[in-house]
């Protein structure tokens, strides 16, 4: 029973779940912002602004924990080079969502994360 877990599951098991998040958390950090459901959109939230967070310090040791969660290189050098230094002052709320209407087929949410 998951009688008080308030994990969104996406409708999936954990690894692929989790291989979701890093795939949608490295486009988002190469392309500035992404075109998902509404649903995806709201949990890549809880996964992205961490890692803006940890790269404003810019420590080594940060840099080893984005490249736990970024699949390449040049996604962890955009945030810590790019991206983090440019939230330095901000305190958090570095994402934006943007609803976009339904999915044709579906008629599932759109939305639209950026980076503010």
């Amino acid at each position: 029973m998951r009688h008080r877990k308030n994990t969104k599951t996406l409708g999936r098991k954990k690894a692929a779940r989790e291989a979701l998040m890093r795939s949608l958390a490295e486009s988002l950090v190469l392309h500035g912002a992404i075109q998902t459901t509404l649903a995806k959109a709201k949990v890549l939230r809880g996964v992205i602004e961490p890692l803006i967070t940890k790269a404003k310090n810019g420590t080594l040791s940060d840099r080893r924990n984005i490249m736990k969660v970024l699949y390449t290189e040049k996604a962890v050098k955009k945030i810590m080079d790019d991206i983090g230094p440019k939230y330095k002052e901000r305190a958090g709320g570095y994402t934006r969502i943007k609803k976009m209407g339904t999915r044709q087929n579906d008629a599932a949410p759109i939305a639209k994360i950026e980076l503010v």
